[in-house]
């Protein structure tokens, strides 16, 4: 642990917290990609095997708790709601995730660190969580508009990630043969997807203006 990781964990919870505060306080879910929380789900399912047979800490097992549960409460909440799914933007999130899904599962098993069931899973989360926000920049990009909650939302996800690529550098100077190539080219793929959004929101911000995408 070390602070670099802290603030992403911090600010990957304040993500979801800010998620799930635009669901709860507004019944509504306009502007959320459901398949990108889908994908999120099996992020977290696959990489949390290992809540059945290791114990690293009380921090490490209630944040991946936390993770697991709050991305299946927001897939439920948008599928099942009875209020929330009535405002679910389901022609404009038509991307096809199953096809991200199929693609890092492949990769998954021929590029991993180690032949083993739960380390060809790990890398398989790894994979999938780099480019599980696709769809919901794609939602955002074509309704035009996004509204605070949502942008925030994003904003703080694409921080959790710097915030992990700046762990992972501080490890590799500090901590003897860590080498996780894996997290790392995934990482800087994943706050790449993000660049494009950064920059329009830096616009609005700068010219305290309602954020929008180009189409």
């Amino acid at each position: 642990m070390n602070i670099f990781r802290f603030a992403g964990d911090m600010t990957h919870l304040f993500s979801i917290l800010v998620l799930l505060l635009k669901i709860y306080a507004t019944k509504s879910c306009s502007g959320i990609s459901l398949k990108t929380q889908e994908l999120y789900a099996i992020v977290f399912l696959a990489r949390y095997l290992d809540l059945f047979t290791d114990f690293i800490s009380v921090y490490n097992t209630v944040m991946k708790l936390v993770f697991v549960g709050s991305s299946l409460a927001i897939i439920w909440c948008i599928r099942f709601h009875q209020v929330v799914r009535r405002s679910y933007d389901r022609e404009l999130d038509t991307f096809r995730h199953y096809f991200l899904v199929g693609s890092c599962l492949l990769l998954a098993l021929f590029v991993h660190e180690k032949l083993s069931f739960q380390e060809i899973f790990w890398a398989f989360s790894i994979y999938l969580e780099a480019v599980a926000i696709l769809p919901q920049l794609v939602l955002l990009q074509r309704s035009g508009n996004v509204d605070n909650l949502a942008g925030q939302y994003v904003l703080f996800l694409g921080a959790y990630r710097a915030f992990y690529i700046l762990n992972w550098i501080y490890r590799y100077f500090t901590e003897e043969h860590f080498i996780r190539w894996i997290s790392c080219v995934s990482g800087v793929v994943q706050t790449a997807l993000y660049a494009d959004f950064f920059y329009y929101y830096f616009i609005s911000w700068k010219n305290n203006a309602k954020l929008k995408l180009p189409a």
